[in-house]
């Protein structure tokens, strides 16, 4: 996916209920910010929401000082691409980024941080001022003193937690984002409704290209075009995201096997039901169906 659709899609998954729910509980439980951040982001991440520390809040108020903000927020994007990573800034606090994927598609971040790894004192307190009159910032001492001090503190061990905790929504949200990807809650031509019907209801079928564009009163080639349009998903990806959703479903069932899954729901052999399992989840449909509850339980 582009920029563009990858941003859109975090904006549909930040007003999703389950974004909502978890967001609101993680804060007040840690008092911690937590952000979904896109791939490609020049803000700061935490800047004006809801738990930000106020130390950072009046650092961000200087250009200077963002700027160094600025610059641990792209070691986090550039290093978090393909696992949890923690940077450490100038002022002593500690900031982590978890990738939100797709497969093999990095979709953004999730971000938190803005805590300390020790409790403050005099001594880091005035590292920290040398630092920031070597930017050149003059601020209120006595002020900035009083908010690094109230600083949240979390002992190393306390803080792996919260970034192990966040890894784990980050993979179930990456299941709610393939989700989101089949749906479109905006308006879209009634052709592509169609569309989406009929592969609804044929999907176990060998179902071609050109079999749904006649579905829908439409030349291929406009066809595929209105589609990506409407979907952000070629006519072949989006055909498999839907098979591999109505596989989960069946892999449900304890007793159901694999390869009977994999035919079930349209695909013409295992070893491609395998390879777009993992390109869309990350795992193949064994390990999958080896997390789900009744598995654990077993």
């Amino acid at each position: 996916m582009n920029t563009s659709a990858n941003k859109a899609l975090l904006e549909r998954l930040s007003r999703s209920q389950i974004y909502k729910n978890y967001e609101h509980a993680f804060s007040e439980t840690t008092g911690l910010p937590l952000t979904l951040s896109p791939v490609e982001d020049w803000h700061l991440a935490h800047h004006g929401r809801r738990h930000e520390n106020p130390f950072c809040a009046i650092l961000a108020q200087q250009n200077k000082t963002c700027a160094a903000c600025l610059q641990t927020q792209h070691l986090l994007s550039t290093g978090a691409r393909d696992e949890a990573r923690s940077v450490t800034c100038f002022a002593g606090l500690r900031e982590t980024a978890i990738p939100l994927r797709v497969g093999d598609n990095l979709v953004g971040f999730l971000r938190t941080g803005e805590v300390l790894l020790r409790k403050p004192n005099g001594r880091l307190f005035s590292r920290v001022l040398l630092e920031l009159r070597a930017l050149g910032i003059q601020t209120d001492e006595s002020h900035l003193r009083e908010l690094y001090f109230r600083t949240q503190v979390f002992s190393p061990k306390q803080y792996e937690s919260v970034v192990q905790l966040l890894s784990i929504f980050a993979q179930h949200l990456s299941i709610v984002v393939n989700q989101l990807m089949l749906q479109n809650e905006n308006a879209e031509p009634e052709s592509i409704s169609r569309a989406r019907a009929f592969i609804d209801a044929n999907y176990t079928e060998d179902l071609s290209l050109d079999a749904v564009a006649q579905a829908a009163h439409m030349s291929r080639f406009h066809f595929c075009k209105q589609f990506k349009k409407s979907t952000g998903l070629n006519y072949t990806d989006y055909l498999g995201r839907v098979r591999v959703e109505k596989a989960k479903q069946r892999l449900v069932n304890p007793h159901a096997r694999v390869s009977e899954v994999a035919y079930e729901v349209g695909f013409q052999s295992l070893t491609h039901f395998n390879r777009v399992f993992r390109k869309l989840n990350g795992e193949s449909p064994t390990e999958y169906r080896t997390g789900l509850p009744f598995a654990a339980a077993a």
